[in-house]
């Protein structure tokens, strides 16, 4: 019983950690990795290796061929085309429901702006990964905002091919990263004043921009 939990528990942690390698653009979509690599990498035996890969395949990050290893899969333009889509559908509706609720609106704003603040300081410090997550969160909190669990459960998924995206230039970008946090500042503006028609032009605009340069 202990070896099989053991086991689990190496599992579980190869895949946290090679997950969390594809997701920040050290594996390339493209890149051929093997099992004996990444449990040499890695200081363990290749079964808890084998069971990650088989997980992540699962869930679309990579593509097993025996006997020559794991495809990272690439990130398609028809996925960078649905997340957009997707994400502006959830976030305007959320802040249609946010609104429905006056005492509820300068809660959230409030919390928007502290995630903003953490964003600057991020952007200041030259922190590409904290810069990141404060953007994963800064949209995660609009969502959460609405109510919806189901809706916020569906944009969960979104985050890691989210996260994905703004890995591979966009805060290398000094122009950019100041663009977006412009953004954000509008966004929270918007919802402070009600403004959801605007609101959704403006995440509509913000979030097309963001995608289509990173194909540039």
């Amino acid at each position: 019983m202990e070896h099989q939990e053991t086991e689990a528990s190496a599992a579980d942690a190869a895949y946290a950690k090679v997950k969390e390698r594809i997701l920040d653009g050290d594996l390339a979509g493209g890149t051929m990795v093997s099992e004996g690599t990444i449990a040499d990498e890695l200081g363990m035996s290749r079964t808890p290796v084998r069971e990650a890969f088989l997980r992540l395949q699962v869930e679309g990050w990579m593509r097993l061929y025996p006997k020559r290893g794991a495809l990272i899969r690439d990130v398609t333009p028809g996925e960078l085309d649905d997340v957009v889509e997707a994400r502006i559908l959830i976030e305007t509706d959320a802040v249609r429901r946010l609104v429905r609720d006056s005492e509820r609106v300068q809660d959230v704003v409030d919390e928007l702006s502290d995630i903003l603040d953490e964003q600057r300081r991020a952007y200041e410090a030259s922190d590409l990964a904290r810069l990141a997550e404060a953007d994963t969160a800064f949209h995660a909190r609009i969502v959460a905002a609405g109510g919806n669990a189901l809706l916020a459960e569906f944009f969960a998924t979104l985050r890691d091919r989210q996260r994905r995206m703004l890995a591979w230039s966009l805060w290398r970008r000094d122009d950019r990263a100041e663009q977006v946090l412009d953004d954000h500042g509008l966004l929270v503006r918007l919802i402070g004043d009600g403004e959801t028609a605007a609101f959704e032009v403006a995440l509509g605009r913000h979030i097309k921009k963001t995608h289509r340069e990173l194909l540039s």
